[in-house]
């Protein structure tokens, strides 16, 4: 006769398996079909309940994104102690970057990867998205356009000199070489760019907990699962585009939606923070618009708490339909003929 234990190890594997496709939606968010014509946006918001043992950054990583995003999108949440039953909101709602869809770009400001793979002729462009670290306020990721010049699999880290300098100043010294491991904090996986001094990588950690956040000595630091995927779908020679856009406009449909992130620290994007600079950017959104009328269509008092807020979130800034002025719906009206 079977023990009790034997009897319960296939429901114990059923019950495995269910939490298993549980999880599964938060490793297929990452990829998105690319909206066709001038729309931008992509993915929707996503809400769901904390568990008693949940940290927001449990949480992000089950969904696929890092800190900075998801204690935005959830303010007065604690990071650390949601508590069970507590709603979680999931930004998983992106503006494309302001870029051409090709390669790798590096969105700084959002804490955010985009990768823009070829695709054959009769199929559809997808867009694959990660959560990323950035360079600290003293290290900061430079930008422009470089490329992938190699990849490395259980690479070696050879500490830069201003590395190694800074450890030893905290008593804290490192050796010329740290071979692959748990204590290579390059992870299994990296990709050098092609920027002077060779130094920048992008590549996985030994420390996931610090992912999404401004820590990093300049390379773009990513969940190990995140760079595991992403390793084999990249080539060498990969255009990198580097930006930092810490406001976005886009549109979907007929609706246009605007997204706020806090600047990082230490950038020309910090000192130009300013709802004044938001205001010229959603009036040049619609300036392509001719149907539209600014003035009658922004939701500004709406633009200006998404401004506020910066949570990361593409919000809806236009009126709806019924309180937007007579003249504006005439003006629609007639462009639609």
């Amino acid at each position: 006769m079977k023990s009790f234990s034997s009897k319960m190890r296939p429901l114990k594997n059923v019950l495995r398996a269910m939490l298993l496709l549980a999880a599964a939606p938060g490793a297929l968010a990452a990829t998105y079909t690319l909206p066709v014509g001038e729309d931008t946006v992509i993915g929707e918001v996503q809400k769901v309940v904390a568990a008693h043992e949940d940290t927001l950054l449990d949480i992000g990583r089950r969904y696929g994104v890092g800190y900075e995003e998801i204690v935005a999108a959830n303010p007065g949440v604690s990071p650390w102690l949601p508590g069970a039953g507590t709603e979680v909101i999931i930004p998983s709602r992106y503006i494309l970057p302001d870029a051409p869809r090709e390669g790798i770009v590096v969105s700084l400001s959002e804490h955010r990867l985009f990768y823009f793979p070829p695709h054959k002729p009769g199929e559809a462009a997808v867009v694959h998205t990660y959560p990323i670290s950035v360079g600290r306020m003293d290290w900061n990721t430079p930008l422009g356009l470089t490329r992938i010049v190699n990849k490395r699999e259980k690479p070696i880290w050879y500490p830069p000199k201003s590395v190694l300098d800074e450890h030893a100043a905290e008593g804290r010294p490192l050796p010329k070489a740290v071979p692959p491991g748990p204590d290579n904090p390059l992870g299994d996986y990296a990709m050098r760019l092609g920027i002077p001094g060779g130094a920048y990588l992008i590549h996985g950690t030994n420390r996931p907990s610090g992912v999404g956040m401004q820590v990093t000595h300049g390379c773009v630091r990513m969940f190990p699962e995140d760079i595991k995927a992403l390793y084999p779908m990249v080539p060498v020679n990969t255009p990198v585009r580097l930006v930092d856009q810490p406001y976005k406009m886009g549109w979907r449909g007929g609706e246009l939606f605007m997204e706020v992130h806090t600047p990082l620290e230490g950038t020309n994007a910090a000192d130009a923070h300013s709802l004044t600079n938001i205001t010229k950017l959603l009036v040049s959104a619609t300036q392509n618009r001719p149907e539209i009328s600014t003035s009658g269509v922004i939701d500004w008092a709406k633009a200006e708490r998404t401004f506020e807020l910066a949570s990361g979130i593409p919000e809806p800034v236009m009126l709806p339909p019924a309180t937007v002025p007579a003249t504006v719906q005439v003006i629609n009206d007639t462009a639609g003929r």
